[in-house]
């Protein structure tokens, strides 16, 4: 017999940081809501993940401020929240370690969970979901009983819960990152190939690094670096200890390249390897034990036909929509680390410290499509220099814009009866071509990196440094900086760049205010003209 529980307006799966960080959300603004939670407890994935139990994720206590928005900016771990007592809410109190344990943040994630009383059914995992209605119809979820939970609108927050496999003959044989052993000792001299080039991969061949004979971790392309790409995706510093094994000649060796098949075989396996650095030499390697480290994907398999999400990136994620909904599916929105399919390895948005700004905004987008709420704004004279004044206090501490570099930002705008609006934390793309900007002119406000800053060895004192405090060669600067695009209907009228400075104040009067000022003074002419041409 099938259950029926009562209907809701929202329907949030999963009770991970993004899940409850919305539910927060959703309950501040007074939304109907439930969120579906297959464990006992919230954050469960981190009950095993990572493996060896320390995260990666800064935890900075001290920054010599008091002020908590400019604080966010080095924690990367703690939830937002509406309303008071948002500080005695901030991870930096479970844990005073820099790289904390995971332990410690499920004990924090529970926490936040009983602090807002927030609505969840623990012990309900979503086996299927399915439509009545068509396409703007109901969602329905039905669970591990049969019980059956309907809502107007699908949040999807349970992050990438399945492994990747790359389509390689044999893998499926191999040991899988969720489920391999973490006992350096259960590899004694043995002899272990580890595919993947991310920081489960390093992770788990650092911890192998003083029992196994031999360690080689493989995969395609050049190894990308954290500290020289900016994706915090990309190999950590703390991970990287086996890359001084390989250098320092210590049995280990990293392979570029692809795997072409494995073989079980007496034992162990082989591997035909293709290596990129020997136009795609193909030889075969024995090993004892393989490892899969490749990554994890959406799981879509709840979905039913007609009612599933379209898929992209090798099928690992949801395609979206610049407001967080699927492309294919009316009401189906997506939260957490999920959101990096828009901007997939370049920002933050797959990582709690990214992806936390990307699930607000996502509160107020629902907010304004469907309960008439207006997006947080603070009204501002149509005054070169009170622009000025706003734009340099938000970027001096935001932590969203700091955090989300590239991706979200502040938006100015001038509303139809010629009130200058403020509005903070607007996702960039949602930004052109949502209803904040439909009318008049505008301007974006973000932190940036550099043109192709990637492309360099930042520790290379060869490589030309813009000088610090250079309004002149602002826009070539390679560090994070603030720049400010000043667009009419999407079209870009024109940009500005604050000079990049080493303790990233962008406050000095000559330096940043006076340009910056200057800059809104041409483009608020050049907006009163286009009026006046408008008008005539």
């Amino acid at each position: 017999m099938t259950v029926h529980s009562e209907p809701h307006t929202y329907l949030v799966v999963g009770a991970g940081p993004a899940g409850l960080q919305l539910g927060q959300h959703l309950q501040a603004a007074g939304h109907d809501y439930r969120i579906l939670e297959g464990g006992a407890v919230p954050g469960a994935f981190f009950a095993t993940f990572p493996r060896h139990r320390t995260l990666i994720s800064n935890n900075k206590v001290h920054t010599g401020r008091s002020d908590p928005e400019f604080n966010l900016r080095m924690d990367w771990n703690s939830l937002l929240s509406d309303g008071p007592g948002e500080q005695d809410l901030r991870f930096t109190r479970y844990s005073r370690e820099y790289f904390p344990k995971a332990d410690d943040f499920c004990r924090y994630l529970a926490d936040y969970a009983a602090a807002f009383g927030l609505d969840i059914a623990y012990d309900t995992r979503v086996t299927r979901i399915r439509r009545e209605g068509g396409a703007d119809g109901e969602f329905v979820a039905t669970d591990q009983r049969g019980t059956e939970h309907r809502a107007r609108r699908l949040v999807m927050a349970t992050g990438v819960s399945r492994p990747y496999l790359p389509p390689v003959p044999g893998i499926e044989d191999c040991e899988l990152y969720p489920t391999v052993s973490v006992d350096p000792e259960d590899f004694i001299d043995q002899r272990v190939l580890i595919l993947g080039r991310g920081n489960s991969a390093f992770e788990t061949a650092d911890n192998l690094i003083p029992t196994a004979a031999v360690i080689h971790v493989a995969g395609p392309g050049s190894l990308k670096l954290a500290w020289r790409t900016h994706y915090v995706g990309h190999l950590r510093a703390v991970n990287n200890n086996f890359l001084d094994t390989y250098q320092l000649k210590s049995q280990n060796a990293l392979l570029d390249g692809h795997v072409r098949s494995i073989e079980k075989r007496d034992g162990g396996y082989l591997v035909r390897f293709a290596f990129s650095r020997a136009d795609e030499l193909v030889k075969e390697l024995r090993y004892d034990r393989v490892i899969v480290c490749t990554g994890f994907r959406f799981d879509a398999s709840l979905f039913d036909e007609e009612c599933r999400p379209e898929l992209v990136i090798n099928d690992r994620f949801p395609a979206m929509t610049e407001a967080y909904e699927s492309v294919n599916q009316p009401g189906l929105y997506f939260a957490g680390t999920l959101m990096q399919q828009r901007d997939f390895k370049k920002s933050t948005s797959g990582f709690i410290h990214g992806y936390r700004y990307g699930v607000r905004a996502l509160s107020r987008i629902l907010g304004l499509r469907h309960h008439e709420r207006a997006w947080p704004h603070q009204e501002l004279k149509t005054d070169p220099q009170a622009l000025t004044d706003a734009v340099i206090a938000r970027v001096n501490r935001s932590s969203a814009l700091w955090q989300q570099f590239g991706v979200i930002g502040d938006l100015i705008t001038h509303a139809p009866g010629g009130q200058v609006r403020y509005h903070e934390e607007v996702p960039v793309d949602y930004a052109h071509r949502g209803p904040l900007t439909r009318e008049g002119t505008y301007y974006t406000i973000t932190l940036e990196y550099g043109p192709e800053h990637d492309k360099v060895d930042p520790f290379d004192i060869t490589v030309r440094r813009i000088a610090q405090n250079s309004p002149g060669e602002a826009h070539d600067a390679s560090y994070l900086h603030p720049v400010v695009r000043h667009f009419a209907r999407g079209e870009l009228l024109g940009v500005h760049h604050l000079a990049e400075n080493l303790e990233n104040e962008w406050d000095d009067p000559d330096v940043h205010e006076a340009p910056l000022t200057g800059f809104f003074a041409a483009a608020e002419e050049r907006t009163a003209r286009a009026g006046a041409r408008a008008d005539g």
